[in-house]
């Protein structure tokens, strides 16, 4: 009898024997794997003391890693003094292996490994957070490497994460009316702004992916890291994704003082450095509901590896209330 696998997890050794063998960066002297879900990631240390992120990425319903761009988008940001983890070559050049598991062949890639303090609330770290976002899509205007295999769009952030949630095993037939109304009117409602501005966007800075470290002139900044969704989109969702990560996870949520000077100094900061247009500012709250339906269809296409209660029935009956209070969602500014 064939035994199918939606996701294996290769063990720390298992990935450092491999990295061994097909990068030329000297023996693996110690490895752990840090996390799962999303991605599978693993730190390895070398003999000559240097330190590096694995990580294993699954296929996702999206299709495959953004491996081209990832790699040369990095090295641009890099290049034009932006302070990102880089994508590091295997010994024949290329910006990620296959490695072969039970589910199928899977991508490796390599990352330089940056070390700093935890992005935190205060308005200093955010400040730096704004700021290097800003740096980074503004070095993002003169990109011209490899296309993106994704744009995030109302295609790549709504529709289809939609769609993978009302296709989901939890989902009912009572819910699929209601979400599939909050998708289209929170379409219509994006649309109805015209042309919103576009950037090249990190995907998901919420505030996680990113340390605050000094350089070597001592000028303390944010150090990004976790591109893998990357990609041309829209500036509003892209400053959507740090209020959303403020945001209460209730219907009749209202933020906190903190979270509204944590957002308005985000903000603040951005525009010091980048300016841009009102409408694009007017967008952002109806991002933030979109942000949310991106990750539910996420967690939809992932119940074959996380199981059906990840994303249980119940809990989709609360945020049908919840989208709905975010469609009409605003933020201070």
């Amino acid at each position: 009898m064939q035994i199918d696998i939606a996701q294996s997890t290769p063990t720390a050794a298992s990935i450092a024997r491999l990295v061994q063998a097909f990068y030329d960066l000297g023996q693996v002297v110690a490895s752990e794997f840090l996390i799962g879900r999303f991605n599978q990631s693993y730190r390895l240390d070398f003999a000559d003391g240097r330190r590096v992120v694995a990580r294993l990425s699954p296929e996702r319903f999206r299709g495959g890693p953004n491996i081209a761009f990832e790699a040369a988008a990095l090295a641009h940001w890099a290049d034009a003094g932006c302070a990102v983890a880089r994508c590091l070559p295997a010994a024949n050049g290329e910006a990620a292996i296959r490695m072969q598991l039970p589910e199928g062949p899977r991508a490796l890639m390599l990352f330089e490994h940056l070390e700093g303090e935890a992005t935190g609330d205060s308005v200093e770290h955010i400040a730096l957070l704004a700021h290097g976002l800003a740096a980074l899509h503004a070095a993002g205007e003169s990109y011209g490497g490899p296309p993106s295999a994704y744009t995030l769009d109302l295609d790549h952030l709504l529709h289809r994460p939609l769609d993978a949630l009302l296709r989901g095993s939890t989902m009912t037939a009572e819910l699929r009316p209601q979400y599939e109304e909050i998708g289209r009117r929170l379409a219509d409602d994006i649309l109805a702004f015209g042309e919103l501005s576009r950037v090249l966007c990190h995907g998901d800075t919420h505030g996680y992916n990113n340390f605050i470290a000094a350089d070597a002139k001592g000028q303390r900044r944010a150090l990004f890291f976790d591109f893998d969704e990357a990609g041309p989109g829209y500036l509003a969702y892209e400053l959507a994704v740090y209020p959303w990560s403020l945001y209460p996870r209730m219907p009749d949520g209202v933020m906190s003082e903190k979270a509204r000077s944590q957002w308005l100094a985000f903000i603040g900061a951005y525009r010091e450095v980048r300016p841009f247009a009102d409408i694009d500012l007017a967008a952002i709250p109806r991002f933030i509901a979109v942000r949310q339906l991106w990750l539910l269809g996420e967690y939809a296409a992932r119940i074959p590896d996380w199981g059906s209660q990840s994303i249980p029935t119940d809990y989709l009956h609360k945020q049908t209330a919840m989208l709905r209070a975010w469609q009409t969602l605003e933020l201070p500014l």
